[in-house]
């Protein structure tokens, strides 16, 4: 009896998760508000710009999007796998991904995302080599390469667990 109820309760506390959801549903609306700021600088200032500031303004827009897409894949990823499915039933549109990421497919699609996050940050980093210094840039450089290794790292280590439940 005491055991049921237990684990009823701790069953129950996976909803504790779904406001963490929501907080990054908010954080796409930050996200996106910062994304219209961007594009109203990047418009108004069009005819002034080098082609170097361009690229850099097209590089921070792509480097938003590509945070809020990670957000998504989070928000829906960790919700289905965690807390809830949820009813795809009446959206003719669902992504066909969607509830079919496990956690290990999570782990790896958050770790390529914050790579090529880290990649455009360094790129806009080489676009504007006046601005930094060289310690600055290098210390860019280690980090991009510690998600690299990170991501490759973990990649293995799922491959491995995967080829080792197989036999």
């Amino acid at each position: 009896m005491m055991e049921r109820v237990f684990e009823r309760v701790l069953f129950a506390s996976r909803w504790l998760l779904a406001p963490f959801y929501a907080a990054l549903g908010i954080g796409i609306v930050v996200l996106l508000v910062k994304l219209l700021q961007e594009l109203a600088h990047f418009v108004l200032h069009m005819w002034d710009a080098t082609e170097s500031q361009v690229v850099l303004g097209v590089l921070t827009m792509v480097d938003l999007s590509l945070t809020a897409s990670l957000l998504i894949i989070v928000m829906f990823s960790g919700y289905e796998n965690f807390v809830s499915k949820i009813d795809h039933a009446d959206h003719k549109d669902w992504p066909a991904w969607m509830g079919t990421i496990d956690f290990t497919g999570l782990k790896l699609k958050l770790v390529s995302s914050i790579v090529a996050i880290s990649a455009i940050s360094l790129l806009k980093a080489f676009m504007d080599l006046k601005a930094m210094s060289d310690r600055d840039l290098y210390w860019l450089v280690g980090i991009h390469m510690v998600f690299v290794v990170s991501g490759l790292l973990m990649a293995l280590t799922d491959r491995v667990i995967a080829g080792h439940h197989e036999r």
